[in-house]
């Protein structure tokens, strides 16, 4: 804000286009409240595909795919094909927004929470952007485990003594994400060219080698055991919070973008392509590793114990390390940038190497979970429950409230447009604690978790109510 004290006075639009004249296009890093000049806007239709190709085709996403096989193949690939599209086209809404003010995600909060009140989304969506990076990284880290037993015959993870390996990996992984992030965006167009080829040809090889292990049509009528089975509306709940979790890192890279559609239509066709591809590996690989064993075990559907299951080498190994830092260049610019809407005190580029350091040491926490999967789906279902209620306050505000108009000259102005009460909007923080209590509850309904799940209709239900409140109170 600008009134406040220490706080950095952002730069004018016109300040960044006298300075641009004579810097390169890639050499600035924006606070997120900053609105990105045209000088800066650096990132084209491709690019904008590229990265979010190489954002979800990552472990994770291999992981997300083996934890919904108990929705056997039928059910997995549904949940994939319509969850998936729904959240990446509210990822391009906000794409578009993104591109619209060229402003950050967490600064587009602030016409619906108010000024400080989007301090509570912000620290919110920074916990997640650090946590995937964390869960994705430890995903790293034990192929990183597999290939120091077959180098040296140290012990891999889940095996007794791994625990010094796996630190190992951690740091090794760590230093690979702080030269990833090193340059920012600069960094992370080159990341995302070099990862891209690796990342494609992974997901081939990976597709060939299932499909001649197991054949699809045993795959397809394979089904999953009695105590493991998924119900429909449960699945649907762990793809749409894995999807929705981007959305609110994307207006950190469409600000940059020169044409509306670079900033919808290249991240939904990236995200979508990419997901659904690696969920379908993730998917008929666990399945195929169940058909071979005979034991079902959603546990051991990351990817490296997958590669190893069906007795890929290093080189695969290898190669889900470079997915891991081409999806955390997109994680840790989130968190990094989000940072900047609560604090001016730190600059982003700096921000960004912060929380990359510090996402190192938290990879120390699932090393000591009994249950990866249990951590993985928890992270999961904390994400459903927090951002479904906020996506619906953000989008019924910029569409319903505000008719599509936001006042960015007001995003820091103290007593202005967003201001609220003492900064904060008590409308949207009633809806969102509604949200959450419903998601609570409905997560637990066979109504919602048979059918729907409860995170599409928690986004309905508080961008409905938040619409009703906010439009009927103004006009009070």
């Amino acid at each position: 804000m600008n009134e406040s004290k220490g706080d950095i006075p952002p730069r004018s639009t016109e300040q960044h286009d006298q300075v641009t004249n004579n810097l390169d296009e890639d050499s600035i890093e924006y606070y997120a409240t900053e609105k990105v000049p045209a000088g800066q806007r650096n990132m084209g239709f491709w690019d904008m595909v590229f990265l979010w190709i190489g954002a979800n085709s990552n472990n994770a996403s291999w992981y997300l795919g083996g934890s919904v096989a108990g929705a056997a193949f039928g059910g997995a690939i549904i949940v994939a094909l319509v969850a998936n599209p729904i959240a990446y086209a509210v990822l391009a809404i906000v794409g578009y927004m993104g591109y619209k003010f060229g402003v950050s995600t967490m600064a587009l909060t602030r016409p619906a929470f108010g000024i400080r009140g989007s301090f509570l989304p912000t620290i919110l969506n920074t916990i997640v952007f650090i946590g995937w990076a964390v869960v994705n990284t430890f995903i790293a880290v034990i192929s990183i485990s597999f290939i120091f037993e077959d180098l040296f015959g140290w012990p891999a993870f889940g095996e007794p003594g791994s625990s010094g390996p796996m630190i190992l990996g951690i740091v090794l992984m760590s230093i690979l994400n702080l030269v990833a992030v090193s340059l920012g965006r600069k960094s992370i167009k080159i990341v995302e060219r070099i990862g891209i080829v690796i990342i494609l040809f992974l997901g081939i090889w990976m597709t060939v080698i299932v499909f001649q292990t197991n054949p699809l049509t045993e795959i397809m009528q394979w089904t999953p055991p009695a105590e493991s089975k998924m119900p429909i509306g449960t699945a649907i709940d762990l793809m749409a919070a894995f999807s929705l979790a981007w959305v609110l890192g994307v207006a950190e890279f469409t600000r940059y973008t020169r044409t509306p559609k670079a900033a919808t239509v290249a991240p939904l066709l990236g995200a979508t392509t990419a997901l659904i591809w690696f969920v379908f590996v993730g998917v008929v690989a666990t399945i195929g590793v169940a058909l071979t064993t005979g034991e079902f075990n959603p546990e051991n559907s990351d990817p490296s114990s997958l590669v190893s299951s069906l007795g890929l080498g290093w080189v695969a190994l290898l190669m889900i390390i470079v997915a891991c830092v081409t999806t955390n260049v997109v994680n840790l610019m989130a968190a990094g940038v989000s940072i900047t809407n609560i604090t001016k005190k730190i600059k982003p580029l700096h921000s960004i190497w912060l929380v990359t350091i510090l996402s190192g040491f938290l990879m120390l926490v699932p090393l000591y979970m009994s249950s990866f999967l249990d951590t993985f789906m928890g992270f999961l279902d904390y994400i459903g429950m927090a951002l479904s209620a906020l996506l619906g306050i953000l989008i019924a505000d910029y569409f319903f409230v505000n008719k599509k108009k936001y006042d960015i000259e007001s995003l820091e102005k103290v007593d202005g447009k967003y201001w609220y009460y003492k900064g904060v909007n008590l409308k949207a923080i009633i809806v969102w604690v509604i949200g959450v209590i419903f998601y609570l509850l409905a997560n637990k309904l066979s109504l919602f978790t048979n059918t729907t799940g409860a995170v599409y209709p928690t986004i309905f239900l508080t961008g409905i109510l938040y619409s009703i409140i906010s439009i009927y109170g103004r006009k009070k």
